[in-house]
């Protein structure tokens, strides 16, 4: 993948790429202070709040994306657990409070340099309306999720795992490659 860093964050310095001594990949490295720069994927937390035998989903307001529908779920920030970045992103996205109850599954998202962790969770109260980044906040029965309007293949990847497990009155940890393409599937579930 290339790098996308031009400039040392610590002196200034414009970058050149190498491979450092004892690894085997291109970094960045600052040809004046020595700094090796990493870029790692971004960890994205959510969560699919449950109440009773619905969950909770939302449409998103913002790009990507827009109008589609989602379970909350964003960027981790610095200092947070995954099960915080979840909580946060279901409280800006859905103003829902939740109880996170299971580690749904790990994805992994290669092709945009993203990992997903996704958890179950119970939804405190009923006290949801959208928030900045959603249009609409709904509870809906499994039967009825929007297959054709969700907006991500990861989103597909992991309400998929998550049905087939309550059909099976199962709570697996499930880990996946999502892939770069919508699977055949996507909009005919």
């Amino acid at each position: 993948m290339p790098n996308n860093i031009k400039y040392c964050a610590q002196c200034g310095s414009v970058v050149e790429e190498k491979i450092p001594s004892g690894e085997t990949l291109l970094r960045a490295v600052c040809p004046s202070c020595h700094i090796i720069h990493y870029e790692n994927p971004k960890i994205v937390a959510g969560s699919i709040p449950e109440w009773e035998d619905k969950i909770l989903l939302c449409r998103r307001a913002i790009e990507p994306r827009l109008g589609l529908w989602t379970f909350p779920a964003g960027f981790m920030e610095l200092g947070e657990s995954t099960e915080d970045a979840a909580a946060r992103e279901t409280l800006e996205e859905a103003h829902a409070e939740i109880n996170i109850h299971s580690l749904l599954g790990i994805f992994s998202l290669p092709h945009v340099s993203q990992v997903y962790v996704v958890y179950r969770a119970h939804l405190q109260n009923l006290n949801f309306k959208p928030g900045p980044e959603s249009l609409d906040v709904q509870l809906v029965t499994l039967a009825d999720i929007p297959w054709e309007h969700l907006a991500f293949p990861v989103i597909h990847e992991s309400l998929t795992r998550y049905v087939r497990d309550i059909q099976t009155a199962t709570a697996q940890t499930h880990s996946a490659v999502v892939p770069t393409q919508k699977p055949p599937s996507f909009y005919s579930s």
